[in-house]
């Protein structure tokens, strides 16, 4: 048994130590090591409610509107309001267009420059490879740096900045849209659709999103196996090996994303089950924080997150991470848009993962076939937004009480549980969606989803960081600075 400490890992947002015991050319069990604590749930005690507006979307830079959606959420659950239909379109647009621009930058600035690297140098896919996705001049990671440059300026249309965007608020969004402006924004999505038919998917967007099985995937790709970064991918997902590399636990959960005025969501929410091919309700209650492997205080034992602590304790022999380990009734789970498409039905998802289960590549299939359903949506959503009727309602909020606040970031599912107590913030505990995919083992030593995702990794004599654990890493899109509070 050789053991084998990987990390910091480039191309992840924050820093993360992977340490792995190889056997016979594979891992046999892996350690995630979150290896910074931030403390934003010590930081918001005994702060005025609102405050929470203001800390907790510099939780993270790359996913703010996601992290003011959540607090928003909750300090809505307490005030007892919900916004009015415009102010829940103008959120849904600005959670969307951070969600699309991290799935975007995923692809074409995180995963793909892997397969640059000499290691595939032999493969016949490997020059077209370098010339398209080498980092900074790479012709499609120049081109897609300006379709999210781009694309992100609906953000500051819709809230006025991005990141840590203001005007998400818990009655709704406190920028009001007019007739104009509402124009340009449709014209800069429809742009975005532009790049994503001519470049990523050289497809219609309603030629992607009509696929419903992996047999009509691959009729697909076989039309024009040379056209479009899609089908790139998926000659680099047959001769690489990915369909089956880094399976996960076979459980994933689904917050529910982008609320309608109508009282449904665009992607619903629940559990689904891999192995019975179903959707199980999601029983909140049921969640419990797990610190045994976290150095963090766990005198409390396995805690509901509305009654979660944050105490660092630095002399935990069975320590190894910042990380909590959240499970659902004791279950591990995955979360991110392969979940989102699972729960909400989506054909291919669900025959690719029947297949395949979930791995990179459907980790990665999933996120560029939420790429082409949402962008419609968004036109969508402008189309119903209605010129002087209002974004926003105001609500005294309670002295005492407390909510939850659920969303879907880019990586899946997000909540926020607050509790105020005579006017104040008493308790503010965040699960983020890297909390759940990155987890340590709990008290039973049952490993997170990622550390089972990496058991069986192959890793190549002399691999110092096995390029396998690399792709798997990579494919549930890290965020460690969200997850570690």
């Amino acid at each position: 048994m050789t053991r084998l400490l990987v990390g910091p890992f480039n191309r992840v947002e924050g820093d993360l130590e992977v340490q792995l015991d190889i056997e016979d050319g594979q891992v046999r069990s892996a350690q995630v090591n979150a290896t910074m604590y931030r403390g934003f749930e010590q930081i918001l005690r005994e702060h005025a409610p609102l405050d929470a507006l203001v800390y907790a979307p510099r939780v993270c830079g790359i996913c703010s509107v996601s992290q003011s959606v959540a607090a928003a959420r909750a300090l809505a659950g307490l005030a007892g309001i919900q916004p009015p239909a415009n102010g829940l379109l103008a959120i849904n647009l600005m959670a969307a267009t951070e969600n699309l621009a991290d799935h975007l930058s995923h692809f074409y600035l995180f995963f793909m420059p892997d397969f640059v690297r000499p290691l595939y140098a032999e493969r016949p896919w490997n020059a077209d490879a370098v010339a398209r996705f080498t980092p900074h001049s790479g012709s499609q990671q120049r081109l897609a740096l300006a379709a999210r440059k781009r694309w992100l300026d609906l953000i500051g249309t819709l809230g006025g900045k991005w990141p840590h965007t203001g005007s998400v608020q818990p009655g709704g969004s406190t920028r009001a849209i007019d007739p104009a402006e509402r124009l340009r924004l449709l014209t800069r999505v429809r742009e975005f659709r532009q790049f994503l038919e001519s470049e990523l998917f050289a497809a219609p967007l309603a030629r992607i999103t009509g696929l419903a099985s992996e047999a009509q995937l691959w009729e697909w790709y076989a039309e024009a196996p040379e056209h479009g970064d899609l089908r790139r991918f998926l000659r680099i997902v047959l001769d690489a090996g990915l369909e089956h590399l880094g399976q996960g636990p076979g459980l994933y959960l689904s917050y529910g994303a982008y609320p309608q005025p109508d009282g449904h969501s665009s992607f619903a929410q629940g559990l689904w089950d891999a192995a019975r091919a179903e959707v199980r309700p999601l029983a909140l209650e049921g969640i419990r924080e797990d610190a045994s492997h976290a150095w963090l205080d766990d005198h409390g034992g396995p805690l509901h997150p509305a009654h979660g602590q944050t105490e660092p304790n630095l002399d935990k022999p069975a320590a190894y991470t910042w990380n909590k380990a959240p499970r659902l009734a004791g279950e591990v789970l995955e979360t991110g848009a392969l979940a989102r498409q699972l729960v909400s039905a989506q054909p291919l998802l669900r025959d690719a993962v029947a297949r395949c289960g979930g791995s990179v590549y459907t980790r990665l299939l999933a996120r560029l076939v939420e790429l082409a359903r949402v962008v419609p949506l968004m036109e969508d959503w402008l189309l119903a937004l209605r010129p002087g009727e209002p974004y926003y309602l105001d609500a005294p909020l309670p002295d005492d009480g407390s909510a939850v606040g659920l969303t879907e970031a880019a990586r899946g599912a997000l909540g926020h549980w607050l509790r105020i107590e005579h006017g104040r913030i008493a308790s503010y505990q965040i699960i983020a969606p890297t909390t759940w995919n990155f987890s340590p083992r709990d008290a039973q030593r049952r490993p997170g989803a990622l550390e089972r995702a990496l058991e069986g990794a192959p890793v190549r004599p002399g691999e110092q960081t096995p390029v396998a654990v690399q792709h798997i890493v990579r494919s549930f899109d890290p965020c460690m600075v969200c997850t570690v509070h």
